[in-house]
């Protein structure tokens, strides 16, 4: 026993340090002791950070609708969206740069597109201004103001198709005539009118910067409209439906005398009988004002009710400006032949096209009744506009329309012009509004030496704009001294103005001054292709289309069901004419 007693004390001493030594060693193996708790401790965290985040993803994606595989899937959209649009990669990049891109379902790449283009329009409108600040040459700086106040209406477009959409009523997305079609279609006009005002002058480094910032919105609002012109096809390939409210508006193409329905009852009643005025001008000044800028200007604001301003008889050489805050206006005249407003500005005189006009329109629901805008810079002088219309869901009644070249801007949005006698020479019926002409004379004069009359030029650069010119029941002709010499001015119905270029003309008497091709070239064969001209059930002499021209785009319509799509109903709507019980053909008549 005490051997082994030796022995087990002798064991548990050996290997024994000194006490200094133990307590360093002592030290050490409590410092790793720490250290592995501690490590143990951080895997522990990150496990449970790891699932935390599954957790919410999961929560997150059922909570969408979405799963998982929600990063494919959102990819898979985006492709689809984009591929629907004519800048596929310009739809790709501008998407995926979005905060979130890869977590947007539909709905949300859909507003997404069309906050980019926004943002666009909005960092664009003050380097604009700057870059006119710069210039010095008037014409440019002229058609850079142009530029400034057309991109200002594109941001208010843009705006108002963003607000449409974000309510995502699908019988108004999904109507060719509906609102953000419309707007969007407007929004690409004014980019482009930009552009072609600046095409016109001098080169210049102010010039190309413009041009280039415009190119890059212009691809961003096209993709935008592509977007919500297939947005019925997008939401069918992904099994979609969204459940919407279901407005007593959304009856798209109500029967009212044939006027669109977007002419209020009130209204209508007003066209019909005699109106009560707000104000009257008159020259003599026995009025509230002499001049009808003045009583424009003291019109209110974004008004929600008829304002009416009386025009007196008389030659008023003014030129006259409805902003867009001037929402429904109503200008009433004496007659079309006693109430006049007349200018003179023209293109050959320095001025740009957009701004010769003697009377333009941009407030929403304008209504002008027996009055005539008429521009005497006469045909040597050129582009010389007498009415520019920018004015949605506009209305013009018994109305004369008179200049040479280029006399009606129906520029864009919906436009109705009823009973009004329209003459010129060269394009004198241009723009790249939705626009139909019913019971209308329009009448072709003598131009300038060697040149050829042309009644149309529609504008349409885009083939998802929603635009293009209908002529319906109207009688076309030429003035007297035009008929004595049709073999020296010959006159064709349009030529294309852009690649998209749409007119169409039905039920229409046509006189001989009508040249047999019908149609003229604007340069070689330039949207030959890619045109839409059509003539439907016209008759007189010169409607004959034996001889008709046979480019690719042309075609003479025998379906009543195409021809229906470019009456008031379908092409403009009637929502917004029914209220001014002005009588009209909703549809096709003899």
């Amino acid at each position: 026993m005490h051997a082994l007693s030796e022995e087990m004390h002798s064991f548990k001493g050996y290997g024994k340090a000194d006490p200094l030594h133990q307590m360093n060693l002592d030290a050490r193996r409590k410092t790793r002791r720490r250290i592995i708790i501690i490590f143990i401790c951080s895997l522990v965290l990150v496990a449970i950070i790891a699932s935390i985040a599954v957790a919410v993803v999961r929560f997150k994606s059922k909570r969408n609708g979405e799963w998982p595989n929600q990063m494919q899937t959102s990819s898979k959209l985006m492709t689809a969206v984009c591929n629907v649009t004519l800048y596929p990669e310009k739809c790709i990049s501008s998407l995926s740069s979005y905060p979130g891109s890869s977590k947007l379902g539909f709905k949300d790449l859909v507003d997404a597109a069309m906050v980019v283009a926004l943002r666009e329009a909005q960092k664009v409108l003050p380097l604009v201004s700057n870059l006119t600040q710069q210039i010095t040459d008037p014409v440019e700086q002229q058609a850079l103001n142009d530029c400034e106040e057309l991109i200002d209406k594109t941001i208010d477009q843009l705006n108002s198709s963003n607000d449409d959409l974000k309510n995502f009523n699908f019988n108004s997305l999904t109507d060719p005539s509906g609102d953000a079609r419309t707007w969007l279609s407007a929004a690409l006009t004014n980019l482009d009118t930009c552009v072609e005002g600046l095409a016109n002058t001098s080169s210049s480094q102010a010039k190309a910067q413009m041009q280039s910032m415009v190119q890059n919105l212009t691809e961003l609002t096209s993709n935008c409209l592509a977007i919500i012109s297939n947005i019925a096809n997008l939401l069918g390939k992904f099994k979609i439906s969204f459940t919407t409210r279901r407005l007593l508006t959304d009856n798209l193409y109500p029967v009212t005398n044939g006027f669109p329905a977007w002419v209020s009852a009130k209204d209508r009643r007003l066209l019909q009988s005699e109106v009560t005025s707000n104000v009257i001008v008159a020259q003599d000044g026995s009025g509230n004002y002499k001049t009808i800028q003045e009583a424009v200007d003291a019109a209110p604001d974004n008004s929600k009710v008829r304002y009416i301003i009386m025009v007196k008889e008389g030659i008023y050489q003014e030129y006259v400006k409805v902003n867009k805050r001037k929402t429904m206006l109503m200008l009433v005249g004496d007659g079309m032949e006693k109430t006049i407003v007349t200018g003179s500005k023209s293109f050959v005189g320095g001025t740009p096209t957009y701004s010769t006009a003697t009377f333009a329109v941009d407030g929403a629901e304008f209504i002008a009744k027996d009055i005539q805008f008429r521009n005497n810079a006469g045909p040597s002088n050129h582009q010389a506009v007498a009415l520019r219309v920018a004015s949605d869901k506009s209305l013009f009644l018994s109305c004369n329309i008179s200049a040479y070249q280029d006399t009606l801007y129906t520029l864009s949005q919906r436009q109705f012009y009823k009973n009004c006698d329209i003459s010129g020479t060269v394009d004198f019926i241009f723009g790249n509004a939705a626009v139909v002409f019913q019971n209308c004379t329009i009448s072709a004069r003598v131009p300038s030496a060697s040149q050829k009359n042309t009644i149309t030029a529609q504008g349409r650069t885009d083939p998802n704009q929603n635009t293009g010119i209908s002529i319906q029941n109207c009688k076309i002709s030429g003035e007297a001294d035009l008929i004595a010499s049709i073999a020296t001015f010959p006159t064709y119905l349009g030529r294309p103005w852009k690649l998209y270029s749409r007119t169409v003309i039905m039920l229409s008497e046509l006189n001989d001054i009508i040249n047999p091709a019908g149609w003229l070239e604007w340069d070689g064969d330039f949207a030959l292709s890619t045109l839409y001209y059509a003539e439907y059930q016209n008759f007189g002499a010169g409607a004959v289309v034996n001889g008709r021209v046979t480019w690719p785009g042309y075609k003479v319509i025998t379906d009543e069901h195409e021809a229906l799509k470019f009456t008031v109903g379908k092409f403009i709507g009637t929502s917004w004419l029914k209220a001014t019980g002005i009588p009209f053909d909703e549809g096709l008549t003899a």
